[in-house]
Protein backbone atom coordinates (compact mmCIF):
# COMPACT_ATOMS: atom_id res chain seq x y z
CA UNK A 1 0.00 0.00 0.00
CA UNK A 2 1.41 3.22 -1.04
CA UNK A 3 1.85 5.72 1.96
CA UNK A 4 -0.45 8.36 2.63
CA UNK A 5 1.03 12.06 2.07
CA UNK A 6 0.91 15.52 3.72
CA UNK A 7 1.26 18.31 1.44
CA UNK A 8 1.76 21.95 3.17
CA UNK A 9 0.31 24.72 0.51
CA UNK A 10 1.46 27.71 0.33
CA UNK A 11 -0.90 30.76 -1.09
CA UNK A 12 0.77 33.14 -2.87
CA UNK A 13 0.14 36.88 -3.26
CA UNK A 14 2.72 39.49 -4.48
CA UNK A 15 5.50 37.00 -3.46
CA UNK A 16 4.18 36.46 -0.08
CA UNK A 17 2.76 33.15 1.52
CA UNK A 18 -1.10 34.37 2.80
CA UNK A 19 -4.03 32.26 4.14
CA UNK A 20 -7.47 33.21 4.32
CA UNK A 21 -10.47 31.98 5.53
CA UNK A 22 -13.39 30.48 3.03
CA UNK A 23 -11.21 31.45 0.40
CA UNK A 24 -11.46 35.75 1.49
CA UNK A 25 -9.34 37.89 4.55
CA UNK A 26 -5.98 36.45 4.14
CA UNK A 27 -3.37 37.55 6.34
CA UNK A 28 0.50 36.77 6.11
CA UNK A 29 2.42 33.61 6.58
CA UNK A 30 6.01 34.39 5.92
CA UNK A 31 8.59 33.97 2.91
CA UNK A 32 7.47 31.34 1.02
CA UNK A 33 11.23 29.68 -0.26
CA UNK A 34 12.10 29.89 3.61
CA UNK A 35 8.79 28.27 4.76
CA UNK A 36 9.51 25.12 2.15
CA UNK A 37 12.50 24.33 2.86
CA UNK A 38 11.94 24.30 5.99
CA UNK A 39 8.43 21.94 5.57
CA UNK A 40 10.95 20.16 2.68
CA UNK A 41 13.84 19.33 5.95
CA UNK A 42 10.70 18.79 8.66
CA UNK A 43 9.37 15.45 6.20
CA UNK A 44 6.51 17.06 4.64
CA UNK A 45 6.44 14.74 1.43
CA UNK A 46 5.29 17.28 -0.94
CA UNK A 47 4.40 21.10 -1.46
CA UNK A 48 2.10 23.16 -3.30
CA UNK A 49 2.55 26.63 -4.36
CA UNK A 50 -0.57 28.15 -5.97
CA UNK A 51 -0.59 31.81 -7.13
CA UNK A 52 -3.70 32.78 -5.43
CA UNK A 53 -3.78 36.14 -7.64
CA UNK A 54 -2.03 35.44 -11.05
CA UNK A 55 -2.55 37.63 -13.31
CA UNK A 56 -0.53 38.44 -16.46
CA UNK A 57 2.27 40.82 -14.52
CA UNK A 58 2.25 38.38 -11.68
CA UNK A 59 3.71 35.15 -13.88
CA UNK A 60 7.24 36.41 -14.27
CA UNK A 61 7.40 37.22 -10.30
CA UNK A 62 5.89 33.72 -9.76
CA UNK A 63 7.75 31.42 -12.09
CA UNK A 64 11.52 33.44 -10.56
CA UNK A 65 9.61 32.02 -7.08
CA UNK A 66 9.53 28.42 -8.29
CA UNK A 67 13.28 28.63 -9.60
CA UNK A 68 14.39 29.74 -6.05
CA UNK A 69 12.41 27.25 -4.81
CA UNK A 70 13.54 24.32 -6.69
CA UNK A 71 17.26 25.12 -5.47
CA UNK A 72 16.21 25.04 -1.92
CA UNK A 73 13.69 21.77 -1.69
CA UNK A 74 14.39 18.14 -1.78
CA UNK A 75 10.45 17.33 -2.22
CA UNK A 76 8.49 16.83 -5.33
CA UNK A 77 6.05 20.19 -5.40
CA UNK A 78 3.00 21.18 -7.87
CA UNK A 79 2.20 24.64 -8.65
CA UNK A 80 -0.41 26.97 -9.96
CA UNK A 81 -2.18 29.85 -10.94
CA UNK A 82 -2.57 31.18 -13.94
CA UNK A 83 -1.82 28.02 -16.21
CA UNK A 84 -3.81 28.54 -19.35
CA UNK A 85 -1.88 26.59 -22.47
CA UNK A 86 0.83 24.76 -22.59
CA UNK A 87 3.46 26.88 -22.58
CA UNK A 88 2.96 28.17 -19.42
CA UNK A 89 3.09 24.33 -18.39
CA UNK A 90 6.76 23.96 -20.12
CA UNK A 91 7.37 27.38 -18.40
CA UNK A 92 6.72 26.29 -14.59
CA UNK A 93 8.03 22.74 -15.12
CA UNK A 94 11.49 24.35 -16.68
CA UNK A 95 11.59 26.36 -13.70
CA UNK A 96 11.59 23.58 -11.61
CA UNK A 97 8.46 22.20 -10.77
CA UNK A 98 7.54 18.43 -10.77
CA UNK A 99 3.36 19.12 -11.49
CA UNK A 100 1.34 21.90 -12.43
CA UNK A 101 -2.34 22.22 -10.61
CA UNK A 102 -4.92 23.75 -12.83
CA UNK A 103 -8.68 24.48 -11.82
CA UNK A 104 -10.16 27.27 -13.66
CA UNK A 105 -8.83 26.94 -16.86
CA UNK A 106 -9.48 23.23 -16.78
CA UNK A 107 -13.40 23.97 -15.96
CA UNK A 108 -13.40 26.67 -19.30
CA UNK A 109 -11.22 23.93 -21.66
CA UNK A 110 -11.17 20.38 -20.59
CA UNK A 111 -9.53 19.51 -23.54
CA UNK A 112 -6.57 21.43 -21.32
CA UNK A 113 -5.98 18.20 -19.40
CA UNK A 114 -5.64 15.99 -22.38
CA UNK A 115 -2.75 17.97 -23.55
CA UNK A 116 -1.12 18.41 -20.77
CA UNK A 117 -1.24 14.82 -20.58
CA UNK A 118 -0.51 14.06 -23.95
CA UNK A 119 2.48 16.52 -23.94
CA UNK A 120 4.14 16.02 -20.44
CA UNK A 121 2.39 12.34 -18.87
CA UNK A 122 -0.71 12.21 -16.50
CA UNK A 123 1.61 12.20 -13.86
CA UNK A 124 2.36 16.52 -14.24
CA UNK A 125 -1.54 17.27 -14.46
CA UNK A 126 -3.08 18.06 -11.25
CA UNK A 127 -6.70 18.97 -11.82
CA UNK A 128 -8.15 21.05 -8.80
CA UNK A 129 -11.58 21.58 -8.10
CA UNK A 130 -13.18 24.25 -5.64
CA UNK A 131 -16.32 22.95 -4.94
CA UNK A 132 -18.96 24.04 -2.43
CA UNK A 133 -21.98 22.15 -0.58
CA UNK A 134 -25.00 23.77 -1.44
CA UNK A 135 -28.58 22.67 -2.13
CA UNK A 136 -27.45 19.16 -1.13
CA UNK A 137 -25.30 18.62 -3.84
CA UNK A 138 -21.24 20.20 -4.39
CA UNK A 139 -21.23 22.96 -6.85
CA UNK A 140 -17.76 23.82 -8.68
CA UNK A 141 -16.55 27.26 -9.04
CA UNK A 142 -14.11 29.19 -10.85
CA UNK A 143 -11.93 31.74 -10.50
CA UNK A 144 -10.52 30.83 -6.97
CA UNK A 145 -14.25 30.51 -5.31
CA UNK A 146 -15.82 33.29 -6.79
CA UNK A 147 -17.75 32.02 -9.61
CA UNK A 148 -20.07 29.19 -9.88
CA UNK A 149 -20.99 26.84 -12.39
CA UNK A 150 -23.12 23.95 -13.86
CA UNK A 151 -20.76 21.42 -13.03
CA UNK A 152 -20.97 19.23 -10.24
CA UNK A 153 -18.01 17.59 -8.46
CA UNK A 154 -18.43 13.95 -8.83
CA UNK A 155 -19.29 13.93 -12.70
CA UNK A 156 -16.17 16.77 -13.45
CA UNK A 157 -13.99 14.97 -11.05
CA UNK A 158 -14.70 11.34 -13.79
CA UNK A 159 -14.43 13.82 -16.71
CA UNK A 160 -11.00 15.38 -15.85
CA UNK A 161 -9.69 11.59 -14.70
CA UNK A 162 -11.22 10.58 -18.32
CA UNK A 163 -9.46 13.20 -20.22
CA UNK A 164 -5.98 12.16 -18.59
CA UNK A 165 -5.58 14.11 -14.97
CA UNK A 166 -3.04 12.28 -12.81
CA UNK A 167 -4.65 13.46 -9.91
CA UNK A 168 -7.77 15.14 -8.44
CA UNK A 169 -7.55 18.15 -5.88
CA UNK A 170 -10.44 18.57 -3.95
CA UNK A 171 -11.02 21.63 -1.61
CA UNK A 172 -14.16 21.52 0.15
CA UNK A 173 -15.46 25.49 -0.14
CA UNK A 174 -17.81 24.57 3.12
CA UNK A 175 -15.12 23.53 5.04
CA UNK A 176 -11.74 25.45 4.13
CA UNK A 177 -10.25 27.56 7.09
CA UNK A 178 -12.49 26.58 9.48
CA UNK A 179 -10.94 23.35 10.62
CA UNK A 180 -13.19 21.13 11.67
CA UNK A 181 -12.30 18.65 9.42
CA UNK A 182 -12.28 17.70 6.11
CA UNK A 183 -15.38 17.14 3.68
CA UNK A 184 -14.69 13.06 4.43
CA UNK A 185 -18.31 11.69 2.85
CA UNK A 186 -17.53 13.72 -0.52
CA UNK A 187 -13.53 12.33 -0.17
CA UNK A 188 -14.67 8.65 0.15
CA UNK A 189 -17.48 9.05 -2.73
CA UNK A 190 -14.56 10.66 -5.23
CA UNK A 191 -11.58 7.62 -4.13
CA UNK A 192 -14.48 4.98 -4.43
CA UNK A 193 -15.50 6.43 -7.93
CA UNK A 194 -12.15 7.39 -9.30
CA UNK A 195 -8.41 5.25 -10.44
CA UNK A 196 -6.16 8.63 -9.68
CA UNK A 197 -4.72 9.94 -6.26
CA UNK A 198 -7.21 12.07 -4.66
CA UNK A 199 -6.08 14.73 -2.47
CA UNK A 200 -7.87 16.26 0.55
CA UNK A 201 -8.04 19.80 0.95
CA UNK A 202 -10.12 22.20 3.51
CA UNK A 203 -11.09 21.92 6.91
CA UNK A 204 -7.60 20.41 8.68
CA UNK A 205 -7.80 21.87 12.25
CA UNK A 206 -6.02 18.70 14.36
CA UNK A 207 -4.36 15.89 14.39
CA UNK A 208 -7.61 13.89 14.47
CA UNK A 209 -8.72 15.36 10.83
CA UNK A 210 -5.97 14.19 8.63
CA UNK A 211 -6.44 10.69 10.51
CA UNK A 212 -10.05 10.74 9.63
CA UNK A 213 -10.02 11.82 6.08
CA UNK A 214 -7.23 9.11 5.59
CA UNK A 215 -9.35 6.44 7.50
CA UNK A 216 -12.61 7.60 6.58
CA UNK A 217 -12.50 9.94 3.60
CA UNK A 218 -10.34 7.16 2.07
CA UNK A 219 -7.99 10.23 0.57
CA UNK A 220 -4.69 9.34 -0.69
CA UNK A 221 -3.15 13.19 0.49
CA UNK A 222 -3.61 16.01 2.70
CA UNK A 223 -3.43 19.33 1.87
CA UNK A 224 -3.15 22.37 4.61
CA UNK A 225 -2.12 25.62 4.87
CA UNK A 226 -2.89 27.79 8.38
CA UNK A 227 -1.79 24.76 10.80
CA UNK A 228 1.36 24.04 9.45
CA UNK A 229 2.22 27.96 8.80
CA UNK A 230 1.37 28.98 12.17
CA UNK A 231 2.67 25.99 14.22
CA UNK A 232 -0.47 24.81 15.34
CA UNK A 233 0.70 21.16 14.08
CA UNK A 234 4.53 20.36 13.81
CA UNK A 235 5.36 17.98 10.70
CA UNK A 236 7.12 15.44 12.44
CA UNK A 237 4.82 14.80 16.03
CA UNK A 238 1.61 14.49 13.14
CA UNK A 239 3.82 11.74 11.39
CA UNK A 240 4.86 10.07 13.66
CA UNK A 241 0.86 10.54 15.62
CA UNK A 242 -0.52 8.65 12.59
CA UNK A 243 1.90 6.10 12.61
CA UNK A 244 0.41 5.35 15.87
CA UNK A 245 -3.01 5.47 14.64
CA UNK A 246 -2.21 2.56 12.32
CA UNK A 247 -1.95 5.61 9.05
CA UNK A 248 0.84 4.13 6.74
CA UNK A 249 3.24 7.14 6.29
CA UNK A 250 6.67 8.25 5.88
CA UNK A 251 8.20 9.04 9.01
Amino acid sequence: MLAKRIVPCLDIKDGKTVKGINFVNFRDAGDPVELGAQYSREGADELVYLDITASHEGRKTFTELVKKVAANISIPFTVGGGINELKDVDRLLSAGADKVSINSAALRNPKLIEEIAKNFGSQVCVVAIDANFEMGDWICYLNGGRIPTEKHLFQWAAEAESLGAGEILFTSMTHDGVKDGYANEALATLADNLHIPVIASGGAGKMEHFRDTFALGKADAALAASVFHFGEIGMGALKQYLHEEGINVRL
